[in-house]
């Protein structure tokens, strides 16, 4: 059976010398000392691995059931589920008006990455119910507001998103579900929508349904699409809960990964819906939930990652096969742990490199969503809105990589049930699918993003590498050799590809987005090659300073290190491809394949 420990001792590194909170100058950090969050961080940590992560492998194994319209949860989950209520954890970044406790995101975003790990089905639960949350919270009137979002804060009724349809994902714009007019002001809503995680469960009281639909006769497109609030049951005005809506869940997916929670199939037959925000301007609203699911996405890719390697790294020092070829480690045994191979050794690097560069580059992306919304900083804004999609991507991409190579790392063990590694694999590898493919993320970052605004997030995003470089360069030859040369390269590759686009994608779009996808990864290798960097800068201060955790600190730069030697060097490649341009992509005709 596969463990879980939580990694509080790295997470404070990324939050106080990397990210140095405290003193970051956004409202609300000036509380979060080492000591306030090594308190919520150590109660997180004992949920994630004494309840959650047990649960782990009863949630795969048994998986949901559909049962007269009613969905069963697997054993232990409404038990687990409590808890998380009680403890109040799933109020942690939400309004204290509403019962939230105030606290910045990037808390949410640390005690959430432990969760994931720990066990990713359950806690997509609350996960989505806080993203719809955030929507009515963004979009929704007082009245809304004010009969949704307590319960929703304290997660006593749940919340989904409600998009995709039988015919289309990505391209909502074809949509059929309908949204009639009443004449008290409600809609009628009919229509089906599929995969919809958590639609329907045990756990909570209500339902609160975010369900994307056509109000007839508005404009085609996406500029006809509306959202709506359609409840499970119907909310009296006192707060109590009233007839069952016109809505069913109509069969559970049958999935490669993430057996414990419930992904339906729901049907809206005449659903009673209230209208969130301006009529036909549902998507506005809708991405709100997205923008925040992405990250949220990005996230559970590397949690996966994490406990991933958590598990490898055990077996590793553990099984014994063969001699190390320099000499026996253990001459009084009949091999040697398989951590002596430098095979092993690479595996277990390059997991044990993304992981923590990945920590951090999704701490500080939780950090810029704090700044941007904490501080109504727009120039936050604007580089998370960049990040995002690179966040999703370049994490789940390298996040589902990094569980086959810690499967890989336990040999025939890693494809059998028994020890876990497989389920994680699984687990992970809808992150690279749901909300957006990763396909659509580097096309949004090259097709939007890297043009918002004429193009300045991306400019001030190389200038902060720029002067991080010329801040830090002649702290010794050794720094500047390891981390500022390769980091300076690696930013280069990824400015000449943004330059290629720029002269080749006028002309012919294919030209920047048949590159695309590379240049997603080229852009996630310079982030985690700046955050690694600034992750070695940071250890190298400690160590200067004294203080304790020397084997902490030394290996830190040692991992940095290899990621800077054996890992940032894919720009090149990335660039290489990019340079090819469209034709080796386009060459052939539909019928040639």
């Amino acid at each position: 059976m596969p463990s879980y420990t939580a990694p509080v001792r790295d997470m404070q590194f990324v939050l106080h010398d990397l990210l140095d909170v405290s003193q970051a100058g956004i409202p609300g950090y000036e509380d979060l000392d080492r000591d306030t969050t090594a308190a919520i961080l150590e109660e997180a940590a004992k949920l994630a691995e004494n309840v959650l992560a047990p649960l782990n492998p009863v949630g795969d194994e048994q998986g949901c059931t559909l049962e007269n319209g009613v969905v069963r949860t697997p054993d232990g989950f409404k038990e687990a589920f409590d808890q998380v209520r009680e403890g109040g954890w799933t109020a942690l970044d939400c309004d204290p008006e509403y019962g939230g406790q105030g606290l910045p995101y990037l808390v949410s975003t640390a005690v959430g990455e432990m969760f994931t790990s720990a066990n990713m089905a359950f806690n997509m639960y609350q996960g989505l119910t806080h993203g719809a949350y955030n929507a009515i919270h963004a979009h929704g009137s007082p009245e809304q507001k004010a009969m949704y979002l307590p319960k929703m804060v304290s997660c006593e009724w749940g919340g989904t998103m409600n998009l995709t349809e039988p015919h289309c994902g990505t391209d909502l714009g074809l949509i059929k579900t309908r949204a009639v007019p009443q004449d008290d002001g409600t809609y009628r809503i009919t229509g089906q929508k599929i995969w919809i995680s958590a639609g329907e469960h045990d756990m909570v009281d209500n339902i609160i349904h975010l369900v994307l639909a056509k109000i007839p006769g508005g404009p085609e497109g996406v500029k006809g699409i509306s959202l709506f609030i359609v409840p499970k049951f119907l909310v009296n005005e006192d707060g109590s809960l009233g007839d069952r809506n016109a809505l069913s869940c109509g069969g559970l997916e049958r999935k490669m990964g993430i057996h414990g929670n419930a992904t339906c199939v729901m049907n809206y037959d005449g659903a009673t819906g209230f209208l969130i925000g301006e009529a036909h301007k549902g998507m506005r609203a809708m991405f709100t939930m997205m923008n925040e699911a992405r990250v949220g996405v990005g996230l559970q890719g590397y949690a996966q990652g994490a406990v991933a390697y958590q598990n490898a790294l055990a077996f590793a020092k553990d099984r014994v096969q063969g001699r190390d070829v320099t000499g026996a480690a253990n001459p009084d045994d009949p091999a040697d742990p398989i951590i002596v191979h430098p095979d092993v050794r690479r595996n277990l690097m390059d997991q044990k490199a993304f992981v923590e560069g990945a920590r951090a580059f999704a701490f500080w992306g939780a950090s810029l969503i704090d700044r941007a919304h904490r501080s109504q900083d727009a120039a936050a804004e604007g580089l998370i809105s960049l990040l995002t999609p690179v966040i999703k991507g370049f994490l789940t991409d390298k996040g589902f990589e990094t569980t086959v190579l810690a499967q890989q790392t336990l040999g025939g063990s890693g494809f059998t049930r028994e020890w876990g590694l497989e389920q994680f694999v699984r687990d992970a590898r809808i992150t690279m699918i749901y909300e957006g493919t990763n396909g659509v993320q580097a096309l949004d970052l090259v097709g939007r993003k890297l043009g918002a605004d004429g193009g300045k997030h991306v400019m001030a995003f190389f200038e902060m590498v720029k002067e991080f470089i010329a801040a830090n360069k002649g702290t010794d030859a050794e720094f500047d050799a390891q981390f500022l040369d390769p980091l300076r390269a690696a930013s280069k590759d990824l400015q000449a590809a943004g330059m290629f686009f720029m002269q080749n994608g006028m002309k012919n779009p294919n030209e920047a987005l048949a590159g695309s996808y590379d240049f997603m990864h080229l852009f996630g290798h310079v982030c985690l090659g700046l955050m690694w960097a600034r992750m070695a800068l940071a250890a190298r201060a400690a160590l200067a300073a004294g203080g304790g955790d020397t084997a902490f600190h030394e290996t830190k730069i040692a991992t940095g290190r290899y990621y800077m030697a054996r890992q940032l060097p894919a720009t090149r490649t990335h660039l290489a491809r990019i340079e090819s341009g469209a034709g080796p992509v386009m060459a052939l005709d539909a019928e040639a394949f």
